[in-house]
């Protein structure tokens, strides 16, 4: 995967009643829905058809009763509307990722404790017929991930190296309890995201007529961060496997596993290139997969790609599609894979044929929409979740066939779209140098002279979609008065391989800023607008846009950077994939400290007067906390009104919901006394 500085896909929702005034919306006057109503919401966050065709089991997440944290509960949806939904599952232990075996019975990750034993998440079982779940795994540190096809149930589970399966356990809770805690490496990288790369490795381990294998035995390093997928047979198993790279980038192969023997077999695509999001065929003799290269200079263009299981020969799949596609399965009679693409600000599935890469649209144009989580089901229907700038994620399900309008189920999330008045305009600009720059605009109806959130979104290859999206919900803003602008400016997926190119090779503050300028211009000559009351706001990426437009122009009343890179050389060094960092410009600081500097903020940042709240996550380890902390030396030592909020226990998002509530309250606050203040003057 290429280096994403963001990892932030900016989506939407739709939230309640704003207050008008004669004057327009105030920020803070908004009534109705606000966060602390959002966190409440039920997120549905995976779907899984039942074998007989009946039904779909749905996790739903929802606030737990201390409020502190998010859990998950099954849910049991009728697909034909026949029974009302109803609970599966209840309770505080995280029950999550539902599949089904064969014989009817639902399988689920669950942190319930064992009889006399520390609770560590098992595979759990609730039979087809019904009574109370049982756990069908009894890993010493626990199960990551599984998937389960025919007589075969496959998980993904820690291991510490060189300790004996009996020990496991014991080892790790000594390793807890006394240390030492000491970490040792002899490469990069050594963290992601949020965590220090362990000492226990991810392994593989096949289930099959009561027998334990442990399909990866000697794995260390090779399989963190792994995509996996269980061929619906059963009987193999396809990883990524890191190998070292040039300039501290790993290539990625991919291995294949025999899930009765652990048989293995290997395949590369070379030197500098990654084999990624793999999915085999029903009997193993066939995986597509998507295929990166790094060249020099660097133009990231993944691409599909067909694998032989049997001779090994690789095979570009409509290597003409620029679009971004993601590997979801096999269609059921073989011929053909469904994928989901970023298209234009949405996420549409479509079937690509395996003869000739022939690419049919699935999800009907007219419904719009972004779709996540499909799968397959058995009687050959797609199956996933939904939705939309105005709707929360859906379970829904549709036939394969071309331009399908989608049934959606059940609406588990306790939503009321009839109470929200909100208007979504889809407009195309012309930037400095002719390109169109498309944009969503979402403002309460009717408002004259409102004021605007400019929402610059994370990657920077990403792009806003007509989807909700329950971390970056921009309508939270336009609840409290916000008309909120949704731009997917140069290295937005969706656009067309040139569009992506614009960000690559140093050019991250060319292009994309002139066609973020371009966007406001436009915005700034609409009548229901006030230029006067616009805010720039972005995390990772975004954030660095924000603190970019910072030392490069004063219209905005005021700034909120969220994660942003503010030290090019210190970001380098510091965050957790430097190699990838590196990579997108062609060449390393120490080679032009100039030309690598150019569109650094902290070398422009004496020229810095727009107000700025810098928000963070101490445990942030893709943009390090340092970058806040130092743009907030900076903007002090310069008198620049300036507030930093830190949360010590948060990562690149911020994820506890009272944290959530905080990180929202804290910039509409800011914003608020900013904007009042712009208005006043």
């Amino acid at each position: 995967m290429a280096y994403m500085v963001a990892g932030l896909r900016m989506q939407g929702g739709v939230q309640k009643g704003v207050c008008m005034g004669s004057g327009g919306a105030q920020p803070g006057q908004g009534v109705g829905f606000d966060v602390r109503q959002f966190i409440r919401l039920g997120r549905v966050a995976a779907v899984a058809a039942s074998p007989c065709g009946r039904w779909v089991a749905v996790q739903v997440d929802r606030l737990a009763q201390d409020g502190a944290r998010f859990v998950g509960e099954l849910w049991r949806v009728d697909r034909a509307d026949a029974v009302p939904p109803h609970r599966l599952t209840s309770g505080e232990h995280g029950d999550r990722a539902p599949a089904f075996r064969a014989d009817g019975a639902l399988l689920f990750l669950s942190s319930r404790p064992r009889t006399g034993e520390t609770a560590r998440t098992q595979v759990w079982c609730l039979p087809a017929l019904g009574g109370e779940p049982v756990a069908i795994t009894d890993e010493p540190l626990g199960v990551e991930a599984f998937q389960v096809a025919a007589d075969a149930l496959v998980v993904q589970a820690p291991v510490w190296p060189g300790v004996a399966h009996a020990e496991q356990r014991t080892h790790d809770d000594n390793r807890r309890k006394r240390g030492p805690s000491a970490l040792r490496y002899d490469r990069m990288p050594v963290r992601h995201w949020d965590h220090w790369l362990p000492t226990a490795a991810p392994h593989l381990v096949a289930y099959r007529d009561g027998v334990r294998l442990d399909l990866t035995p000697t794995a260390d390093r090779e399989h963190r961060q792994a995509q996996w997928h269980l061929a619906a047979s059963g009987t193999a198993v396809v990883v990524t496997r890191q190998v070292p790279g040039t300039a501290g980038i790993n290539d990625i192969e991919l291995c294949l596993l025999q899930t009765a023997t652990g048989a293995q077999q290997t395949f590369a695509g070379g030197p500098g290139i990654q084999l990624e999001e793999p999915r085999l065929s029903a009997d193993a003799a066939c995986l597509v997969c998507v295929r990166t290269p790094r060249p020099h200079p660097p133009v990231h263009r993944p691409r599909l790609c067909v694998i032989d299981t049997a001779t090994g020969a690789q095979r570009a799949l409509a290597e003409d599609w620029e679009g971004f596609a993601h590997p979801v399965a096999f269609t059921p009679d073989g011929s053909g894979v469904v994928v989901t693409v970023d298209e234009g600000g949405r996420v549409p599935a479509y079937r690509v044929a395996l003869a000739d890469g022939t690419r049919t649209r699935l999800s009907a144009s007219a419904a719009g929409g972004s779709h996540a989580g499909l799968s397959v089901a058995d009687d050959g229907h797609l199956v996933g979740i939904r939705s939309t700038f105005t709707q929360p994620p859906r379970p829904f399900t549709a036939p394969l066939t071309a331009d399908a309008t989608p049934q959606l189920l059940a609406d588990l999330s306790g939503f009321d779209a009839a109470q929200v008045p909100v208007v979504m305009d889809e407009f195309s600009t012309a930037s400095t140098d002719g390109t169109p720059v498309q944009s969503f605009l979402l403002r309460p109806p009717g408002a004259q002279r409102l004021p605007l959130l400019l929402w610059i979104h994370g990657g920077p290859m990403g792009a806003h979609s007509d989807a909700w999206h329950w971390r970056w919900n921009p309508l939270l803003a336009t609840a409290a008065g916000f008309a909120v602008a949704l731009p997917n400016p140069r290295g937005s997926t969706g656009f067309g391989q040139a569009f992506v190119d614009g960000v690559w090779d140093n050019r991250t503050g060319a292009e994309c800023f002139h066609d973020l300028m371009s966007v406001t211009d436009a915005l700034a000559a609409r009548a229901d607008l006030d230029p006067a009351r616009f805010v720039a706001m972005g995390g990772s990426f975004g954030g660095y846009m924000a603190n970019l437009m910072g030392t490069r122009t004063d219209r905005f009343a005021a700034l909120v950077s969220h994660a942003g890179i503010y030290s090019y050389p210190q970001f380098r060094s510091t965050t957790d994939e430097p190699g990838w960092f590196a990579y997108g410009f062609g060449f390393e600081p120490d080679t032009d400290a100039e030309a690598f500097t150019v569109h650094s903020p902290q070398r422009f940042v004496a020229g810095w007067r727009t107000p700025t709240l810098i928000l963070h996550g101490d445990r942030d380890f893709r943009v390090p906390v340092s970058e806040g902390l130092a743009l907030f030396e900076a903007l002090q030592r310069h008198g620049v009104p300036s507030e930093l909020v830190v949360f010590p226990d948060e990562n690149h998002w911020i994820l506890r919901p009272q944290n959530v509530v905080a990180w929202y309250d804290a910039w509409l606050d800011f914003v608020g006394r900013h904007l009042s203040a712009a208005q006043e003057s």
